[in-house]
């Protein structure tokens, strides 16, 4: 098992290519079960969880081919309509492979999902959504089966915003007979870009980005090419770093349309963060300031970079009060941050943080993909060594990020344990 040794101090400085969107790539690796017709995907990002998807796909018999950043999907035949525990279980996202397979094999058995410790997360509200459309729903070993005719559209009310739930809904009312409509759906960057996809594909979604989706079912998709969106996470990472080690970084292909939040926030804080050849500049003005944040969904400041902000908060002049209203065990990284030195108290679901003028390197452990980059970003900023253990994390949202960080500037290394 990996491990990566940060000696922090150094500034950042220079260009970080921002790559393709896990949270986008995901989703349209499934979609392209909707067509029989090959799919083309490129800025494909090199991520252990895309690895986790192309096994489920060609566990399914299904034929999928990778060359650097593209991939070809295509879906002839769903003879098998299973996906098995020892896939899913790594990643919640395997679920998204129920919508497809309800709307054009008419069954799913997928084993319930796994992924990040970052709560319960349950898929009750996919459930509910595919028995309005007429699936007969069986929980079975461990396993949801699923089983439908022509699904057939209805109204959808969210009780909540789920992004998964949203996406797994749209790609099942894709086919379906008659209009779908999904109220109180989720808004985020990545589902436009799903419905994007599926327009491309013959679909009629409209109202993406607003809080209700209108989809017209048709009787078939064809297959599309289609580029993936950067990714904002990603981006909003490194924003992070630039102002955690007083550097200066051009983040090329980051899009501040989709980064609003976390850019207010930052500026906020003290950076300074502005349009540039196609990216975005970074770099801290001065002290780190005390913000305060509470998570919420898109358009509001994201659950996924919650854990970045408290580590940076951590340096900042001041006391700052992040709360958690997404998830409710996402918290894991205080006791880690805690070990470097930061003065961090978790009440309820805030996390109140005395900002320090430095932290200590110490060997800390990743809890979760998030939780990971936060401990690299304090290790960035911190005095001394940091050794961080169980990257395997890092590796399903974050594509070569040692390799990105060193060309920069930062002492960091990956070393086998």
């Amino acid at each position: 098992m990996d491990k990566m040794i940060i000696q922090g101090g150094e500034r950042l400085i220079g260009e970080i290519q921002i790559g393709g969107a896990k949270n986008a790539a995901l989703p349209l690796f499934m979609a392209s079960l909707l067509t029989e017709e090959p799919v083309h995907l490129h800025n494909v990002p090199a991520l252990r969880d895309v690895d986790t998807v192309e096994k489920l796909l060609t566990n399914m018999d299904i034929t999928v081919k990778r060359g650097g950043r593209d991939a070809e999907v295509q879906a002839k035949a769903l003879d098998t309509i299973e996906a098995p525990y020892d896939l899913v279980r790594t990643m919640r996202a395997s679920v998204l492979v129920m919508g497809p397979l309800l709307a054009r094999a008419h069954e799913a058995k997928v084993s319930l999902p796994g992924g990040c410790a970052i709560g319960t997360r349950p898929i009750n509200l996919h459930l509910d959504g595919f028995a309005a459309l007429g699936a007969e729903i069986d929980l079975e070993h461990g396993y949801v089966h699923a089983r439908a005719g022509k699904l057939r559209g209805t109204t959808i009310d969210l009780p909540i915003p789920t992004v998964t739930g949203t996406e797994n809904l749209m790609m099942a009312a894709a086919l379906a007979e008659g209009v779908t409509v999904i109220e109180n759906a989720a808004r985020e960057p990545e589902v436009v870009e799903l419905g994007n996809f599926i327009n491309q594909m013959g679909g009629r979604i409209s109202g993406l980005g607003t809080k209700t989706l209108i989809i017209e079912g048709v009787n078939a998709l064809h297959g599309a090419e289609y580029t993936i969106m950067p990714d904002r996470v990603e981006a909003a990472t490194y924003m992070v770093a630039a102002g955690m080690t007083r550097g200066n970084l051009l983040l090329k292909g980051a899009r501040p349309e989709h980064l609003k939040a976390v850019i207010d926030k930052l500026m906020e804080a003290g950076m300074e963060i502005k349009a540039e050849n196609g990216g975005l500049r970074c770099l801290l003005i001065g002290p780190i300031k005390s913000v305060d944040a509470k998570t919420l969904p898109y358009p509001g400041f994201p659950t996924d970079v919650q854990a970045q902000l408290m580590a940076m908060m951590s340096f900042a002049n001041g006391l700052s009060v992040i709360s958690e209203s997404v998830f409710e065990n996402r918290f894991m990284h205080v006791s880690e941050l805690k070990r470097m030195g930061a003065d961090i108290q978790v009440e309820g679901h805030s996390a109140i943080i005395r900002g320090k003028e430095s932290l200590s390197g110490a060997p800390v452990m990743a809890t979760d993909l998030r939780a990971s980059a936060s401990l690299v970003l304090a290790g960035l900023a911190a005095h001394g060594t940091t050794e961080i253990s169980r990257i395997y994390h890092l590796d399903r949202g974050y594509e070569r990020m040692d390799e990105k960080l060193r060309a920069v500037g930062a002492k960091i290394e990956r070393v086998k344990s």
